[in-house]
């Protein structure tokens, strides 16, 4: 073979190699581009419904870390754009936090005085009877204690699990308060 044929064929190997390398570039810049807008979609719905219900941030977290893991390049460069940890920042974490305490504290309120009106209502009701039979009327009273304190403590038992969990997930959190 002449050398013009073998620099011919070095040059179109060259020329083949370098259109190979630059293919192979844009491929690997539209995969990383895909999974970005990816990771965007999926955790894009997920910041407004914590911010809907705190109690979402425990599905969408192990996600997130997951995700983070799995993609830990793509989850830098989503970091770097986002200015703080993608998705969920600690602020949003510990809003979240702020946020179910905030609701337990109103449903507390509710609570109490709804089955405070209940009660003082069969306690009336009661007295206006004194008269008669009056152990239908102190039954209903009870049963309305009743009712009160399981609701309280099944509500009670979902904000102590809950407050807890979102406490994990902040690492700056001491945890929810125990009341007695």
């Amino acid at each position: 073979m002449s050398f013009a044929i073998i620099a011919s064929l070095s040059a179109l190997t060259l020329v083949c190699g370098y259109g190979l390398f630059r293919v192979e570039r844009r491929l690997e810049a539209r995969r990383r581009d895909e999974t970005l807008r990816g990771m965007l979609d999926l955790f894009a719905p997920a910041v407004g419904r914590i911010r809907e219900d705190p109690r979402q941030l425990l599905v969408w977290q192990p996600l997130a870390s997951v995700s983070r893991h799995l993609f830990p390049d793509a989850f830098e460069a989503l970091d770097r754009a986002h200015g703080d940890t993608f998705p969920f920042t600690n602020e949003q974490i510990q809003a979240a936090h702020a946020r179910w305490t905030a609701e337990w504290l109103a449903w507390e309120r509710t609570h109490d005085l709804d089955y405070k009106l209940r009660a003082s209502e069969a306690e009336r009701d009661l007295e206006a009877h004194a008269q008669v039979d009056t152990s239908i009327a102190r039954a209903r009273l009870a049963a309305i204690e009743r009712e009160a304190l399981e609701r309280y403590q099944e509500r009670y038992e979902e904000y102590v699990k809950v407050a807890k969990a979102l406490s994990a997930l902040d690492p700056t959190a001491q945890g929810p308060t125990e009341r007695a």
